[in-house]
């Protein structure tokens, strides 16, 4: 099969920029999924569809369950498939176009739909979206990191490139997507009951974002590390009971699937409750684009510098610097009220919190497996990687959850023009207080991980374990 990825079968090998940014624009597609059903997904359902926030919440919480079995499977899977493609690259060609019609149809709901039929609706298709579609490439995708090499630092620079285009399909959401909305519906604003057209045609524009993306990853990217002797796929299954025995042994695996998580579950909080705060708090919806679009660009810029930090301090210490900085821009939105020049310089100081963070931990997360190989002698990448996915999407459901019932407990109302003050309160505890809170309790757990001073030996030892 043609590719275009550095054609050393090395597993060990430093990567060109071709796989670099081959992997990299893989994340591009389905980071609009994710920032679609992160920042859009509830104000469309309560607001467009007309949908009961509570309810939503529930139906979320509800997902959850579906979310973690499937990703188990989709892990399970992945550490099985023996393919000419290998293990990961073979999934995110053949998901990738059910990936892209599902998310056009979670935010086309019919407006003849009402009642339990909707809800109905709302659960089976964002269950098909998350539960299915999306663990099925996600997984795989981030199984790639394990998959193409074993060497360290190139895990670290493949997190940072996955994060980087993560960041510029934000921008690019940030930017186009409502435009796209309102263009496509023929109306003034996107929150209205009469811009659904809109929401269906902009949604399959990114489903055609998600298809050319998924092809570039595919053609631009090898799996290198699970070859034998002959080079040709090893068809080694490592049993499920001993995979899982491995992951939760493994204290430094842990521990990053809970970083993975907490960064997952604000960014639905300042994603989503950036509309919030903007439409609802501060008056004018459309200030969503510059103040989210400064925290996107200065999370873009910033992971062009983090590889430097990365090699001079190693992955933990840039990813601490990055919690500390997330935390203060947090506590700094909260002091600035309704300040637009201090919410943009808090936001941008969020973006460099989160680009140096973000970037660290897919890398973080395939050191971890490294670890896990040289203690127990295995490496389930399936089914590691796998929870990277269900970190993200545990971490985006339940912040939508969180989400739903503040706004519900703070008396939001979608039907008026005008939130009340416990409304204004709750967006501003949601948007502000409670992620500097979570950030910083992350950053405590986060003191315990110690594996960057542990990598040299640990590779050395496995490198002898080889010959």
């Amino acid at each position: 099969m043609y590719s275009f990825a550095t054609k050393t079968d090395n597993p060990n090998t430093k990567l060109g920029w071709n796989d670099r940014i081959g992997y990299g624009i893989g994340n591009f597609g389905m980071a609009w999924v994710n920032g679609m059903m992160s920042a859009f997904l509830m104000k469309y359902l309560t607001d467009v569809s007309l949908v009961d926030a509570g309810v939503v919440s529930f139906i979320i919480a509800i997902s959850k369950l579906f979310d973690g079995i499937s990703d188990l499977i989709m892990g399970r899977i992945v550490d099985s498939t023996h393919s000419k493609m290998g293990k990961a690259r073979v999934w995110l060609l053949r998901m990738s176009i059910p990936l892209a019609i599902s998310t056009v149809l979670l935010f086309s709901i019919p407006s003849s739909m009402t009642g339990m039929i909707k809800y109905v609706y709302v659960f089976i298709i964002y269950n098909l979206v998350n539960s299915v579609c999306y663990t099925a490439m996600a997984v795989p995708y981030n199984a790639l990191v394990s998959l193409s090499t074993t060497d360290t630092y190139e895990h670290g620079m493949l997190g940072n490139i996955a994060m980087i285009f993560q960041t510029i399909a934000n921008i690019c959401m940030n930017t186009f997507f409502m435009v796209m909305v309102v263009k496509f519906a023929g109306v003034a604003e996107p929150y209205m009951t009469g811009a659904q057209r809109g929401w269906t045609l902009a949604s399959a524009v990114v489903g055609v974002i998600i298809v050319l993306s998924a092809l570039v990853c595919v053609f631009g990217t090898k799996e290198r590390t699970v070859k034998d002797e002959n080079n040709d796929q090893k068809k080694e299954i490592i049993p499920t009971k001993d995979a899982l025995k491995s992951l939760f042994s493994n204290k430094y695996w842990l521990l990053m699937i809970l970083g993975m998580f907490v960064i997952f579950f604000i960014i639905v909080l300042y994603s989503a409750g950036a509309i919030y705060y903007c439409a609802d708090v501060l008056g004018d919806y459309a200030l969503y684009t510059p103040v989210n679009n400064a925290l996107s660009i200065a999370q873009f810029a910033i992971m062009f510098v983090t590889p430097i930090i990365m090699k001079k301090f190693g992955k933990h210490k840039t990813y601490m610097l990055g919690l500390i900085a997330t935390c203060l821009g947090f506590l700094g939105t909260g002091l600035a009220g309704a300040n637009l020049s201090l919410l943009i310089v808090f936001n941008v100081i969020k973006g460099i919190g989160l680009g140096a963070a973000g970037g660290m931990a897919i890398g973080m997360v395939a050191d971890t497996l490294e670890y896990g190989q040289w203690k127990d002698g295995i490496k389930p990448v399936g089914m590691g990687n796998a929870a990277i996915s269900a970190a993200q999407k545990l971490g985006l459901g339940l912040g939508q959850v969180a989400l739903g019932a503040i706004l519900s407990f703070g008396g939001y109302d979608g039907g008026v023009s005008v939130q009340s003050e416990s409304a204004k309160a709750a967006i501003t505890f949601l948007y502000n207080w409670l992620p500097a809170a979570m950030i910083a309790v992350t950053f405590v757990i986060m003191l315990f991980y110690t594996l960057d001073k542990e990598m040299p030996n640990i590779h050395k030892e496995l490198e002898q374990r080889d010959n």
